[in-house]
């Protein structure tokens, strides 16, 4: 399931750093404006200790975690909807993400600032504004056939109320998102703010244990998701062996690294979840989206499960660990059987019973 979160800020906002991180790529990441021209993409694993846990139940040879794909585009800046700073070709690549990560910088430090100054709701308000002057643009130039249509026809009404709500929303200079518009109406417009944000707060050390400042910055940008991590320590961590960055972790106080955060929230604001498959030559967590029947999901893993959907086979990954095993779920009366209408829930443990 080919989904893309793509990664957005402004030059020197820490945005490759975190992307090396993430995928730990060596993406060249510079003092300097627009080090990054081409985007980079970096398919990352969702961590699920649930696989681990599956892995040691069946013995599996294997363990295969869902993925996200990040891509890493470069800076925009002031102006970028008018073509500054690349930034045509920065927006048409935001364009063809799903999902829009904004790495927002909050230590202050000797890489230079673009703007001269740290300011985070500053650096917010920039990228938002160019978004949304980027929408403006497209929505100027295509209502008013939209509305001489729907003088005609009343069927393309509802669409044309739809859209000019939007552009009110868009002249307010906010985000069709964090308005809280249904998208599917302005489908055809290929906005850029109807997408789903993340915000990553690129922060110092005490910033990361200023509770305050945390929820100042939850506030400035709800209600999208929050993440607040020092993308330097992040790549440190990376570059650590498993047993060795646990450690590390652990002596700094922290439960878990806000990549694996960044990576789960990411997946979820994409829409998706996972269902589990188990067995001796691997434990795998299979990507669907959420509200897909049991059809669909049997699908993902080939074609033909879901062209010969007869049943499947489900428990829930609690029940199975609960009980200690699927003979023993089934004797307590969790493992059951699932038709064509059965809704998938996170977590499922399935195996799926088709026709060849």
């Amino acid at each position: 399931m080919a989904l893309t979160i793509g990664i957005v800020g402004l030059p020197n906002a820490g945005k490759s750093t975190l992307f090396n991180a993430l995928t730990k790529n060596d993406v060249l990441a510079a003092n300097y404006p627009f080090a990054t021209i081409e985007p980079n993409v970096g398919v990352v694993g969702v961590p699920d200790k649930r696989l681990d846990v599956l892995t040691e139940m069946f013995h599996s040879a294997k363990t295969i975690p869902a993925t996200v794909s990040f891509v890493d585009i470069a800076g925009i800046v002031k102006g970028a909807s008018k073509g500054e700073g690349m930034g045509n070709e920065f927006l048409s690549n935001i364009r063809e993400a799903d999902a829009i990560c904004q790495v927002t910088r909050c230590f202050d430090d000797d890489v230079t600032h673009v703007n001269g100054h740290v300011d985070p709701s500053d650096d917010i308000e920039t990228i938002t504004t160019e978004l949304v002057l980027a929408d403006l643009q497209t929505m100027e130039k295509q209502l008013p056939k939209l509305q001489k249509e729907a003088a005609i026809k009343k069927e393309s009404r509802p669409k044309a109320e739809a859209w000019e709500q939007a552009k009110k929303v868009l002249e307010e200079g906010r985000t069709i998102f964090s308005a809280g518009l249904d998208p599917e109406p302005l489908h055809d417009l290929f906005l850029l703010t109807t997408k789903p944000f993340i915000y990553v707060f690129n922060c110092d050390q005490d910033q990361l244990g200023d509770a305050d400042f945390q929820a100042r910055m939850e506030e400035l940008v709800a209600p999208a998701e929050a993440i607040f991590l020092d993308a330097e320590f992040e790549a440190e961590l990376a570059e650590m062996e498993p047993e060795d960055a646990a450690e590390f972790l652990a002596d700094a106080g922290i439960e878990e690294p806000g990549l694996d955060k960044l990576a789960r929230v990411g997946f979820d604001t994409l829409g998706l979840q996972t269902f589990l498959t188990a067995g001796d030559k691997e434990s795998r967590a299979w990507t669907i989206r959420k509200g897909d029947t049991a059809p669909e999901a049997a699908g993902v893993i080939h074609t033909d499960f879901q062209k010969g959907f007869i049943k499947a086979q489900v428990v829930s990954f609690d029940d199975l660990v609960e009980f200690g095993g699927e003979k023993e779920a089934q004797a307590a009366g969790k493992l059951r059987l699932e038709g064509k209408d059965y809704v998938m829930q996170d977590g499922d443990v399935v195996e799926f019973r088709f026709n060849v």
